[in-house]
């Protein structure tokens, strides 16, 4: 696999938003140079390269930095657009797929965070918040093999990731997602048969232990 000129991703190792953009990366065949980033010393090549927001993951491209996983992965589509089309031709589908996925972003991983930072009654109210959201999502998922059909691509791609954090939210919120949300857990499944997926996402044991350490950091108690 030739290498691409000038393409390096910062990104920490965990963070479900870095990984769609590997995701994609792989998907399209594009060979990069990954710097992994210190999330609390930020370097100063991270400072430089996203100074609105001061966060990973960032895409450099000859140099040029792109900022936001979800306009990095529809760049990457972009610019690589000869291999493996991650968004649909249609417009609406297009649209479609932007739409949940802009839900993806503003839900899942904020709701989730709220499943082991709080205890009781809090706690049970984002359990409750975050099965809702997952269960909207199994209803736009349906019976198809994936959201845009039979073919993996953009919205997969933006929710996977987050399937890695599921046995850490289950334990410290005390429910199934395998109960709650079986076709999620189905198509989470499919989707780990990808290379592309299964050799990106985190251990999901050591993503419950980095959820340890974040509370530990941030003094949330057991």
């Amino acid at each position: 696999m030739a290498r691409e000129k000038g393409v390096v991703l910062l990104d920490f190792w965990v963070s479900p938003f870095g990984q769609r953009v590997r995701i994609a990366l792989a998907e399209k065949g594009v060979d990069y140079e990954y710097k992994e980033q210190d999330l609390f010393n930020k370097s100063e090549h991270l400072l430089k390269s996203n100074p609105v927001y001061k966060k990973i993951p960032v895409l450099l491209h000859d140099g040029k930095p792109i900022c936001e996983s979800l306009i990095i992965v529809q760049y990457i589509d972009e610019v690589w657009s000869d291999k493996a089309p991650l968004l649909p031709d249609e417009p609406l589908a297009r649209a479609n797929a932007r739409f949940w996925a802009d839900f993806i972003d503003k839900k899942v991983y904020e709701c989730g965070t709220r499943l082991w930072k709080l205890k009781g009654e809090e706690q049970e109210a984002a359990k409750k918040e975050f099965v809702e959201i997952f269960k909207l999502l199994q209803g736009e998922l349906g019976d198809r093999k994936f959201f845009g059909g039979e073919t993996f691509g953009f919205l997969d791609l933006a929710l996977v990731p987050f399937v890695a954090w599921f046995y850490a939210y289950e334990t410290f919120a005390k429910f199934s997602m395998d109960e709650e949300c079986p076709k999620i857990v189905a198509w989470a499944k499919r989707c780990m048969e990808r290379e592309s997926v299964s050799k990106t996402l985190s251990d999901p044991n050591k993503v419950y232990e980095f959820v340890l350490f974040l509370k530990e950091k941030f003094g949330v108690e057991y």
